[in-house]
């Protein structure tokens, strides 16, 4: 078939039709693959059973090779047949997600003398030789043993190149995310039994399985194959666990004491004091947060019908109490709770999985999935005594807040001959995010910046006002995820062709200010004779009655949000072609496709023409025994925009106002106000709907990535295997918004075009042209391209290398350990979707790209940027009865950030106040401040299974980060306080997220 350039992605579709009506698919991420080599005879197969009923006889090619693929992760036995009569036999040979195991017979017996011979399945080579990617498998045995906390993102933590995120971000059920390979938390994908649960809104992780439920958790850190996309960070894969012939079931209880927890060191002003301090330099009492945590679950599986029909259920409900109280001051810190409060909470984290699986025959398999994982909250808020440092007098309710999700999926396989699979996945998740208040009072107003109050109208104690809620949202989600594939067998080659959609809508997800729809927000300035926001029309306060004392006040307003659906469609084919008995290759194309819709189902952001992903990837078994593989792979990948961005296609509102006053009223609000400005906003978002032309760029291609590995994997003896890997990403494009509409405005003027839009902002692909839709008084549009050199722009960088060692001991019955070191190196002028520095998520709410001042000196080691990683955790079981672990984790400090007024006048030319790359009137690029230190960690565990109760009753004690260390993660980056003339900010410096302190879990477990 021929395919002309205008009609290569019909074309592709024409391909893949014609293959999933003739040929198959090579698995989705909840398989793998049994091969091996046979000495060439005829009338010799193999037979593969599971623990489920399942069983395949595989046929032997001419040159003695069988790969039985797509076959669902579980144990084994594998026995080699000469016309119905077993001569060897593999038992207990366990497979894990994606990892290939070679089960080789290599040689014959005489099945009259040794007929039913059995053959340890330790006997397998270690390392899959058919495999081209990275990944790292976590199975339920190392999640019980390792002491770590109890979720999926704590597990990936273990993959080389993994990190916690710098920027403080967490999971929409509030779990702390990870960063892979020096890119944004924004950019991973999660899956449960091959089914795509990604926050849709801001790709703030996903939904997740209960800890005791996961039978497999497979981290992607690169290299996948064609099938899979939408993620240039890491893969969260998590496989649930499935009933089988044998009846299990159990519970679990845990307990974290409040009483064994150490308490958070307290921050301070790093750089001096507050016009109103509360309690000296005391910033954040963090010592006084205190919680505690109890965790019970339970599960059941086993057969419904013996070998055709099994089932899995459990539960796991997670409670979590205790105080927090808030910062000093407002909307920073590590507590989320308002200033000048505590607050008594409760939370719930209930998850449930429950998974049917139907052998319907031994050729047709079908499984029922459905998973839920949520949050729920509330409390009560009391006003704080800093200086003795307890609570004082009940101020109101906390808002009910639910988050998280539920999901149902359908996998449907079909041996249809055995070199013929077809697979079929359909789900559908509905997530959320509500913040209900109770006893709200929408007429009080919500105070900020308190701190900042002139102390001679306060009596020098800051009036944080009586409104406990910032801004009203209650938004819902809905995902659904369409899998189809097929797999075909021809001689050496493993052709794989299918398509990958995925759509989800955001719905009622508006995000309004509190109270009467607007808030007060108090600030400061050293010289009231200079323009205050010079950039925005705001002039010297000394003008104005009561401005002389520097001291004003601005009336804050945001509205926005309506619902946003964003449709990403792929198709993809791929041949896994074993060019040897010791070489093979992986070659694969992907065509991404992404459109997004606003409320009035108009396209805004749309990358539909073909994007093509080409990935290629080698296995080389060295030996040709699986005892020395060296592998490498290329390809690139694309990510489509979350569903956030598009809250401008909407319209919103976000301005300020700013007044000076001569008092303060018993309810924080100013009195005797003088008008300064009217409304206004650094982003020209006045509430305006926008043409959906002028949302976005001409021509906008989606963020994509390209990714080249290059590794080995050898044994050392029978014990032991060890590595080496080098990965090299470069971020190729990104998306981001552009707010400096008056150059926009002045090109279109130069070509003889006025320009008439009211545009807030739009996205761009940063660091190169873009050509922008200018409508004229007429009603007409017109394109004017500005060049990156006219738009004032850097070129846009952002590169990671990572060079990989390792050494592991797989568990031989009595200990397994692993040591892992990475130096890597993540360096440019945008982390992508995150912005770790400010600790802001989604385009629309970084400060990268709006404005080229923004950008002046910003190239430099990025956030996530860890140039030494150091890892070492296993278990040793000491006796039957007594296991212990530990989990080792070393890594060096990302960068400090200095961001101040622009220039070496220390101005503010777009209003964006101190987030310029400019610190103390020098330039200031990322790292320029030094270097945080280093994160370390030793978490240390404890089993004990007794033999009187058969060993299925079991103890357990766990410290996580037994040396109690603390030390600062990020730090406030805003060197002054935001107006013009420089003033120092006394939060610079201050540390804004601490190491989890040391705390002691005890649990008690009992598995039939």
């Amino acid at each position: 078939m021929k395919c002309g350039v205008l009609l290569k992605r019909r074309c592709l579709v024409m391909v893949i039709g014609s293959l999933l009506i003739s040929a198959g698919a090579y698995g989705q991420s909840t398989t793998s693959n049994i091969y091996g080599q046979v000495t060439a005879e005829k009338g010799l197969s193999v037979v593969i059973h599971s623990d489920t009923g399942l069983t395949r006889e595989i046929g032997i090619d001419s040159a003695g090779r069988y790969n039985a693929a797509q076959l669902p992760v579980g144990t084994y036995t594998v026995t080699l047949m000469r016309n119905g009569t077993a001569l060897q036999t593999h038992e207990h040979v366990v497979l894990n997600v994606g990892v290939g195991v070679n089960v080789s017979f290599t040689q014959p017996v005489d099945a009259k003398e040794l007929s039913g011979v059995s053959v340890s399945a330790n006997s397998t080579p270690p390392i899959d030789v058919s495999s081209v990617d990275s990944r790292t498998v976590i199975t339920a045995q190392q999640l019980a043993a390792l002491p770590l906390p109890r979720t999926a993102e704590a597990a990936a933590l273990l993959a080389p190149g993994a990190v916690g995120d710098s920027g403080g971000f967490v999971s929409t059920t509030g779990v702390p995310l990870v960063s892979f390979g020096g890119s944004s938390v924004q950019e991973n994908a999660y899956y449960i039994n091959g089914f795509n649960t990604t926050d849709p809104y801001l790709g703030q992780g996903g939904i997740t399985l209960p800890y005791g439920s996961i039978d497999q958790e497979e981290v992607y850190t690169g290299g996948y194959s064609a099938q899979y996309g939408r993620s240039d960070g890491g893969v969260l894969n998590m496989i649930g666990k499935s009933g089988t012939n044998e009846w299990h079931f159990g519970g679990q209880m845990l307990y974290e004491p409040e009483g064994l927890r150490s308490s958070q060191d307290n921050t301070y002003y790093a750089n001096g004091l507050p016009p109103s301090p509360v309690a000296g330099n005391l910033f954040d009492p963090n010592s006084k947060n205190n919680h505690w945590t109890s965790v019970y679950d339970a599960y059941v599986g086993g057969p419904i019908i013996k070998d055709k029909l099994f089932f899995f259920v459990s539960t796991e409900m997670s409670d979590v109490g205790g105080q927090t109280v808030g910062s000093v001051a407002n909307g920073q810190g590590s507590s989320a709770t308002a200033p000048g409060t505590a607050e008594n909470y409760k939370t719930r984290l209930p998850k449930w999985y429950a998974k049917i699986n139907w052998n319907i025959t031994d050729k047709n398999l079908l499984e029922l999935t459905g998973a839920s994982s949520k949050e729920e909250g509330l409390g009560s808020i009391y006003n704080y005594d800093y200086n003795k440092l307890q609570e004082t007098t009940f101020k109101g309710y906390a808002n009910d807040t639910k988050s998280g999700g539920d999901l149902l999926s359908a996998k449907f396989t079909s041996y249809i001959t055995d070199n013929l699979t077809f697979t079929a996945l359909y789900g559908k998740m509905k997530t959320f995010n509500y913040s209900t208040p109770v006893d709200y009072n929408p007429d009080a107003t919500y105070i900020s910046g308190a701190t900042y109050q002139n102390p001679s109208l306060n009596n020098g104690v800051p009036n944080n006002g009586i409104q406990t809620v910032s801004s009203l949202y209650n938004p819902y989600y809905r995902t659904s995820n369409l899998r189809v594939s097929l797999s075909y067998v021809l001689g050496d080659h493993t052709i794989t062709a299918g398509i990958d959609n995925l759509t989800s809508g955001a719905y009622d997800q508006g995000n309004n200010t509190s109270g009467p729809g607007y808030g007060w927000n108090y600030g400061y300035t050293p010289d009231p004779t200079v323009a205050l926001i010079p950039a925005l029309g705001v002039g010297a306060l000394a003008n104005y009655p009561n401005g002389a004392s520097g001291y004003y006040v601005s009336k804050n307003m945001f509205i926005g949000g309506a619902n946003l659906v964003t449709k990403q469609r792929a198709e993809y084919i791929e041949d896994q072609w074993q060019v040897s008995d010791r070489w093979l290759v992986s070659l694969g194309l992907r065509d991404d496709g992404f459109n997004n819709t606003n409320a009035a189902g108009q396209s805004y952001m749309a990358q539909t023409k073909p994007q093509w992903a080409p990935r290629l990837g080698f296995s080389w078994d060295v030996n040709g025994d699986g005892s020395f593989k060296v592998y490498g792979n290329a390809g690139r990948y694309y990510l489509g925009a979350p569903l956030a961005p598009g809250g401008p296609a909407n319209g919103y509102t976000s301005t300020q106002q700013y007044f000076t006053y001569s008092g303060i009223a018993g309810d924080g609000t100013p009195t005797g106000l003088t008008q300064v400005s009217g409304p206004v906003s650094a982003d020209n978002a006045f509430g305006q709907t926008p043409d959906p032309r002028t949302v976005t760029v001409q021509k906008l291609k989606a963020e994509d990535q390209d990714e080249f590995i290059l590794g080995f994997t050898k044994t050392a003896g029978s014990s032991w295997i060890y590595g080496a890997k080098l990965t090299r990403r470069i971020l190729r494009h990104d998306i981001d918004d552009y707010c400096d509409i008056q150059t926009v405005i002045n090109k279109a003027a130069s070509l003889g075009i006025t320009d008439v839009n009211n545009a807030s902002c739009y996205y761009i692909n940063p660091g190169q042209a873009n050509t922008f839709a200018v409508e004229d008084p007429t009603g007409a549009f017109h394109n004017v391209t500005l060049t990156n050199a006219e738009m004032g722009f850097p070129a846009m960088v952002r590169k990671y290398y990572g060079l990989e060692g390792f050494l592991e001991h797989p568990f031989d019955g009595h200990w397994y350990g692993k040591i892992d070191y990475v130096f890597s190196r993540s360096y440019g002028n945008n982390e992508g979707m995150g912005e770790t520095d400010i600790m802001a998520l989604a385009a629309t709410q970084n400060t990268y790209w709006d404005f080229p001042q923004l950008m002046q000196y910003g190239i430099g080691p990025q956030g996530e940027d860890h140039t030494h990683q150091l890892k070492a955790y296993g278990y040793y079981q000491l006796t039957p009865e007594w296991q212990v672990s530990a989990n080792l984790s070393l890594v060096s400090g990302g960068p400090k950030y200095c961001l101040g007024l622009y220039g070496p006048n220390q101005t503010d030319p777009v209003g964006y106040g101190s987030l310029y790359q400019w610190c103390g009137g020098q330039p200031s690029p990322p790292g320029a401040a030094g270097r945080l230190p280093w994160m370390k960690q030793v978490d240390v565990g404890v089993r004990y299974r007794p033999a009187f109760a058969a060993h299925k009753l079991g103890f357990s004690l766990d410290v996580v980060n037994l040396f109690n260390g603390q030390v600062p993660l990020n730090e406030y980056p805003e060197y002054n306080t935001g107006t013009v003339p420089a003033a120092p900010n006394p939060l610079y410096g201050t540390a804004m997220l601490l190491q989890t302190p040391r705390y002691v879990r005890f649990g008690v477990t009992y598995d039939y």
